[in-house]
């Protein structure tokens, strides 16, 4: 069997923006910022955040654009996938990001109404090669 489905909840990192590749396709790229709170064996209270890569396209990327800024709160559920490519030394490099499938706004009124009325940022990416 084999299984690739990725859930997580965190908090935007920056400021979504909508892209169009050159065939007209919308993408944005985002980061999610994911607390993790624990207590270690002392019972002091220990802290870690990781930073998930998300990728989503269509529909989905101009709402995730229109309605979401920097610290708001979201669930995504999606699928691994690896970005591959070559840095300015020739050097192959790899990434491994989700690709949205599934969203959920998450978060009380404060991240609700500060998000309101957000206008999606319009761009033209020519380095997607799609």
């Amino acid at each position: 069997m084999n299984l690739n489905k990725s859930m997580i909840a965190g908090n935007l990192t920056r400021d979504p923006e909508l892209k169009t590749t050159p065939s007209g396709a919308e993408v944005a790229n985002f980061t999610l910022a994911v607390n993790r709170v624990w207590k270690d064996k002392n019972g002091d209270k220990q802290e870690d955040t990781t930073f998930v890569d998300v990728t989503a396209w269509g529909q989905q990327a101009a709402q995730i654009c229109q309605y979401l800024e920097k610290g708001s709160n979201l669930f995504v559920e999606g699928r691994i996938t690896t970005e591959s490519w070559t840095n300015d030394k020739g050097e192959p490099r790899s990434k491994q990001i989700i690709t949205l499938e599934n969203f959920k706004f998450i978060g009380g009124k404060n991240s609700e109404s500060s998000s309101k009325g957000k206008k999606a940022k319009k761009g033209t990416e020519d380095a997607i090669g799609f």
